[in-house]
């Protein structure tokens, strides 16, 4: 038959079951068909195996065939190929893997054209990377099946092969995918994996070790061996569902790419060519695979060759490292750079002639080759407090408390990655596979997470905690209802007296907002150093040192923690330490500060209650990898902090200091508090606002009369019950 369908076998990674899959696939396909079935190994790295797996000793290689010359006929064609017992025929790449570099992509194009005037079908082994050879034979095949495994990093490894064969312009239709040894068991469904990487799941076949060890060791595959096992049901499954969906029929109409080698080469090209006096990108992508990401629509593909060629006219990274943060230097680069794509723009052929989409083609490109992108206006939007970026094509925000889908979105991948890469090299940091997580925070001050894959499944992913451009006061958070002003006179009082105080609270409630305007009500005349892992605390006071972590280099060495910063503060001469959070040892360091002399501390940890936060500290101070006893450990913190305050993010979205905590002393083994102040919920308003009080509690606090003694008066009315 001539023409026969052609499909090649593509490993999501190293070591998921490609080439047992190859073989019992082959097997299957030709019992079932009743067709002449052929199977090609065209993976450089397991050359032979298809061989051992099948007990076959080759005859000949494709790269003989590929160099034959003259006619070629079916007599000829059985001095090249192995017989298999069950009936196909198999044909390896090469005999020895140093004999690879002897086979170019004319070899497999040539050799594949020729065999498929002889058989129905064709299977490709190929491996686990995209390079010339393997891209000659997808190029004349139909199907990719892409084989992964139900685990997060092989997802990971998985996605990268499916963008690089889409990049190369291959149609996505063509690639389909089979999950091998599935188990209900992994927790990782096939409808889930279907859905992160986007493309179909044709095929499952399930985790039977015991027979597929079985059909290694005799060399026997089990599709022949193992006929009645629900593994080798699967296989004849998968070969039927493409039989009776006609797919390969359909496939074979696509327009495939022709030139994908070059496109291949064209990339290592550009790598290889850059500049080897550039001081190298903080961030360590191979990049070169989302070089050719095809865009959605017009509009993103016209935006993306303005873009190429805009950085072919200008030097974007030197000229904004020269620009800095200077904002006259930053306007006067955007009007430069503005006039380069407008003239740009006027030599390209395009739909867009109306002054505003002129306009906002302009805006988008500026943004993104000089700005964060498509979340700049996000970032220059006041109603918006955080932005958090999902994957490339799911952005959302939060508004008042809320969270809301925006319809904000990037082009793709490598714009993604490019924003992040602008971000964390612009304050020192790394991210890669070896970090492949950052703490950052922009020119403004907003808190920046980044994490990339293989942490992230769907892709890099980043969160941007924007920071106020009009810093709050203990007035807005009246106003806004977080706090009474009979709260906030307090809390102003217990700081002038120098009480050590912890915020407690959990993620996104407010703390460091919380801790940021408390920390104002230090008096001016005192030092104040801040601890924080990115710098987020904007003070007031003149008299105010800032410290921040650093994290590992390249070689995994120079960082410097929290608790490396603390001890540093103790040398410094503080009057205040404020850490910004404690995450881990540093806690026992905070507490044994509090505890000898540098009073009127402040931190914040990460609990739901006062007692958490007790809890939580303890926790903490274990981590310092000191043998304390439990006991000690609650004594420090009983005599070191005064107040606990419980700041909250209710149901509704909005933010309340729901609990003023004293902490009294410790009575046997316990550490003993009493509540002063606190928020009591009496239900939801037609527009589910939560409803309630702040009420005192009339507790009246155990240091009243030390701060009486200082010359603080707190009127004790505040602490009636209303």
């Amino acid at each position: 038959m001539a023409n026969g369908f052609i499909i090649a076998v593509l490993g999501g990674k190293g070591g998921v079951g490609k080439s047992t899959f190859a073989v019992n696939y082959a097997i299957a396909t030709s019992i079932d068909s009743k067709s002449k079935v052929l199977l090609v190994d065209l993976d450089p790295k397991a050359c032979g195996d298809l061989g051992m797996l099948m007990g076959t000793k080759p005859k000949r290689t494709l790269l003989e065939l590929g160099s034959h010359e003259g006619k070629f006929d079916p007599n000829l064609l059985q001095n090249y190929v192995a017989v298999h017992p069950s009936g196909i025929h198999y044909l390896p790449s090469v005999l020895e893997p140093e004999q690879i570099g002897s086979l170019d992509p004319s070899h497999v194009g040539k050799g594949l054209s020729l065999l498929t005037g002889f058989y129905n079908y064709i299977i490709v082994d190929l491996g686990s990377d995209i390079d010339p050879l393997t891209v000659k034979a997808l190029e004349n095949s139909s199907l990719i099946y892409v084989l992964t495994l139900p685990e997060i990093l092989v997802l990971h490894h998985t996605r990268r092969i499916i963008e690089k064969v889409q990049n190369l312009l291959f149609p996505p239709e063509m690639i389909k995918l089979v999950v091998n040894r599935f188990s209900a068991t992994k927790g990782i469904s096939p409808q889930m994996i279907q859905g992160n990487l986007k493309k179909p799941v044709l095929g499952v076949i399930p985790e039977d070790e015991l027979t597929t060890v079985n059909s290694m060791t005799k060399a026997q595959p089990l599709i022949v061996g193992a006929p009645r096992t629900e593994i080798t049901k699967s296989y004849f499954f998968l070969v039927r569902n493409i039989q009776q969906q006609q797919i390969l029929e359909k496939l074979s109409q696509l327009k495939k790419p022709s030139d994908a080698i070059s496109r291949l080469g064209g990339n290592k090209t550009a790598t290889a060519s850059k500049p080897s006096d550039k001081a190298p990108s903080m961030v360590v992508f191979d990049r070169s695979q989302m070089k050719d990401e095809k865009p959605a629509d017009q509009w993103s593909s016209l935006k993306q060759r303005i873009h190429k060629q805009l950085i072919e006219t200008m030097d974007l990274k030197k000229v904004d490292t020269e620009t800095g943060n200077d904002p006259r230097k930053k306007a006067v680069l955007r009007e430069k750079t503005k006039t380069v794509v407008v003239e740009l723009l006027d030599k390209e052929e395009h739909p867009f002639r109306s002054r505003d989409e002129i306009q906002k083609l302009v805006k988008e490109i500026l943004d993104e080759a000089l700005e964060l992108g498509p979340i700049q206006d996000l970032l220059n939007d006041d109603s918006v407090n955080e932005i958090m970026v999902n994957r490339k094509d799911q952005i959302f925000v939060e508004r008042k408390g809320k969270l809301v889908l925006s319809n904000t979105t990037f082009s793709g991948t490598a714009q993604l990655l490019a924003c992040i890469e602008r971000i964390v090299t612009s304050v020192g940091r790394r991210i890669d596979e070896k970090q492949p997580y950052v703490d950052a925070r922009l020119v403004d001050g907003s808190r920046v997470h980044a994490i990339i894959p293989p942490l992230s499944i769907q892709g890099p992913m980043l969160t941007i905690r924007k920071f106020s451009k009009s810093r709050l006061t203990y007035k807005d958070l009246v106003k806004y209802g977080s706090m009474t002003e009979e709260m906030a006179d307090f809390l102003r009082c217990c700081i002038e007296a120098r009480l050590n105080i912890v915020i407690s609270g959990g993620t996104g409630s407010g703390k460091t907002t919380l801790l940021n305007i408390m920390a104002a009500f230090i008096p001016p005349g005192e030092r104040i150093l801040t601890v924080e892992d990115s710098a987020e605390l904007q003070l007031p006071q003149e008299h105010w040192g800032r410290l921040e972590t650093r994290p590992a280099n390249m070689e995994g060495k120079g960082e410097v923690t929290i608790r490396d910063l603390v001890r540093n503060t103790l040398r410094m001469r503080p009057d205040r330490i404020v850490i910004g959070e404690c995450r881990a040892g540093e806690a026992l360091d905070m507490l044994q500060a509090m505890n000898t002399g540098h009073d009127g501390s402040m931190t914040t940890v990460h609990s739901n209650t006062p007692r958490d936060a007790v809890a939580r500290l303890e926790t903490l101070c274990l981590m310092a990898g000191m043998d304390l006893p439990a006991k000690a450990i609650r004594e420090q913190i009983a005599s070191a902090v005064n107040l606990i305050i419980q700041q909250t993010r209710l149901a509704d979205g909005s933010r309340k200091v729901t609990s003023i905590t004293e902490v009294i002393g410790m009575q046997g083994e316990v550490v003993t508090m009493q509540e002063i102040f606190g928020f009591r919920k009496t239900g939801m308003d037609k527009d589910r606002k939560v409803v309630g009080k702040f009420v005192a509690t009339g507790f009246i606090p155990k240091f009243i009369d030390e701060l009486d003694q200082q010359g603080i008066k707190i009127p004790r009315g505040i602490f009636s019950v209303g």
